[in-house]
């Protein structure tokens, strides 16, 4: 839908439901959801592309009030997926920090070591330790995210093998894959996903058909990708033409 829309420049809802085989009801809502996230202009009877120019990234405290009760629930969905006894890598992000969040709540969990390069992640996890190991990778300092990136924060994880990685991101695209607006944060994640044996990509429904500068991963590269109900259909059934297994958090 993205890229008819990029294509044509303006395109009516009428035109969409038949070139995509659903009802005019779904094209409002994919419209509605992919305007949240600045990809489109609903304008009247259709959409156009927003104007050109350089996406800026938005801070983490910008990002935290943005779809806040979907990340919360994908939060609790992923860190449903963690066992006790095993490890984990946790990359920096607001959803990844609901994640973290909701790893505290279970109280069940023990033995679990958790490795991250977000600050904002560790702090929220000081909580459980006891219960959990916290590790945190070491790097510089982004000030925008509270995250630590290289020099020296893929360092440790080029010596780890862990269970599980749960990595955030800005885009998740059929065609284009898992994408990122900043390079050096893109770097780590690729890291993770390499040090990591199944990796769970957590991304609230804002961010599926969006590309952006910094590749992270392939479709073919993740296991699961979970998303939540702002997610365009459209989007979603792309996602899993390609073999994604996406879920919807309801």
């Amino acid at each position: 839908m993205l890229q008819v829309i990029a294509e044509r420049e303006f395109v009516r809802v009428a035109d969409l439901s038949e070139a995509f085989g659903i009802s005019d009801v779904t094209v409002r809502a994919d419209l509605a959801a992919l305007e949240i996230s600045h990809s489109v202009r609903r304008v009247r009877g259709g959409a156009m592309a927003p104007p050109r120019g350089i996406r800026s990234e938005p801070s983490f405290e910008e990002s935290t009030v943005e779809f806040a009760g979907e990340k919360q629930r994908i939060g609790i969905a992923a860190a449903a997926l963690v066992a006790p006894g095993t490890s984990l890598l946790l990359d920096v992000g607001t959803t990844t920090t609901a994640v973290a969040r909701a790893l505290v709540a279970r109280t069940d969990l023990e033995g679990v070591t958790v490795v991250t390069n977000g600050l904002s992640v560790a702090l929220e996890l000081e909580a459980a330790v006891g219960r959990l190991d916290v590790v945190v990778t070491g790097g510089t300092l982004r000030r925008l995210q509270h995250s630590l990136v290289n020099p020296m924060a893929t360092t440790l994880l080029e010596g780890l093998r862990v269970d599980l990685a749960i990595v955030g991101c800005n885009g998740v695209d059929a065609e284009h894959g898992v994408t990122n607006l900043n390079l050096p944060e893109a770097e780590v994640k690729q890291a993770m996903i390499r040090a990591a044996e199944r990796t769970v990509v957590v991304a609230d429904g804002s961010k599926l058909g969006q590309v952006h500068l910094g590749r992270v991963a392939t479709t073919d590269q993740i296991d699961t990708v979970l998303t939540g109900t702002s997610a365009p259909e459209e989007e979603m059934r792309r996602l899993r033409r390609r073999g994604v297994d996406l879920v919807r958090v309801e």
